[in-house]
């Protein structure tokens, strides 16, 4: 452009328009205002059924991606609420959450809803920082599995038991069998193991804040998010809207990261999901022989009985 007082005018009216327009402008289309990407974490870990939702690596990566490859983001958020489940998925969420936060030099905040239990703290443990609302529910720093048994049931029905296995131990936990001690002894070790990985990660992750003792915190127990708090399990009390207006901006925008659609419309399964149409269908035309839907609805009050412990 050359130089000049009508170029000087040019410039002056280009700025009045751009002024003028900006307000127009939706919040998510502009690049001048500070941006904190959400990605909701809700559900068991590990147990992703049509009737209730959970989560797992393979249903997160993508949105984790996309969360931490947004433009000038100053801070990618997490929405939690989980009772845990699945150690192993819990554990791979959590890498790769870290990973990608040192990978982009982004910080990552944790904001507990209803709960981060088990396995949900473990996911609110890779944020950098852990807010929580007055109610939450924080901890059950600890493993746990659980089984029916049924010997005696059968007894009485006149059922008999015939298992034929490659290896010895290959019947371990049988449910059908009376308890064996060893494998008892066996399943302890197994979780004993788990548990030290879960206690050295929140060591390294929470540091010098954390000041309970070291045998109230890592024994299972949870708590109401002020007395986590003073334990140092977290840092502070508060929700995701008022804590990152105060801290960016209420100009602040905070786009919602959800799974990708496929090509009709359906979402990735593992962050959000509807019940899918054949489970539906299957519903309403009362095809309650069909072996998915008995499935699924046994994996759903499985899920629910996990939130139960929890009183939720």
């Amino acid at each position: 452009m050359p130089e000049g007082p009508m170029a000087e005018h040019l410039r002056q009216t280009a700025a009045r328009v751009v002024a003028a327009v900006r307000p127009m402008v939706p919040k998510r289309w502009r690049r001048d205002l500070p941006v904190v990407p959400v990605v909701r974490l809700t559900g068991v870990i590990g147990m992703a059924t049509p009737l209730r939702p959970g989560l797992s690596l393979g249903g997160l990566a993508k949105t984790l991606d996309r969360a931490f490859g947004v433009r000038n983001a100053k801070a990618v958020a997490l929405a939690i609420n989980s009772p845990g489940g699945s150690p192993v998925q819990s554990h791979l969420i959590f890498r790769r959450i870290r990973a990608l936060a040192e990978e982009k030099g982004i910080p990552v905040i944790g904001f507990v809803e209803d709960v981060a239990a088990s396995g949900g703290y473990m996911l609110a443990c890779a944020a950098d920082e852990i807010v929580c609302d007055p109610a939450s529910i924080v901890g059950s720093i600890g493993v746990i599995g659980a089984t029916f048994g049924f010997p005696e049931a059968m007894k009485k029905l006149g059922v008999e038991r015939r298992i034929y296995t490659a290896g010895e131990h290959k019947s371990t936990l049988d449910p059908f069998l009376p308890e064996n001690e060893e494998d008892v002894r066996r399943l302890k070790a197994i979780q004993q193991d788990i548990h030290d990985m879960f206690i050295d990660l929140v060591r390294e992750r929470r540091g010098a804040r954390l000041t309970g003792p070291e045998k109230t915190m890592f024994s299972g127990e949870y708590w109401v998010a002020k007395s986590a708090k003073e334990f140092g399990l977290a840092d502070q009390l508060g929700d995701l809207r008022g804590i990152l207006r105060e801290r960016y901006g209420k100009d602040v925008v905070t786009p919602l990261i959800g799974s990708e659609r496929s090509l009709f419309g359906r979402r990735t399964p593992g962050v959000s999901a509807r019940v899918p149409e054949r489970i539906l269908e299957h519903v309403m035309e009362a095809r309650w022989d069909h072996p998915s839907v008995i499935e699924d609805i046994m994996s759903a009050i499985e899920s629910r009985a996990i939130w139960a412990r929890f009183g939720l």
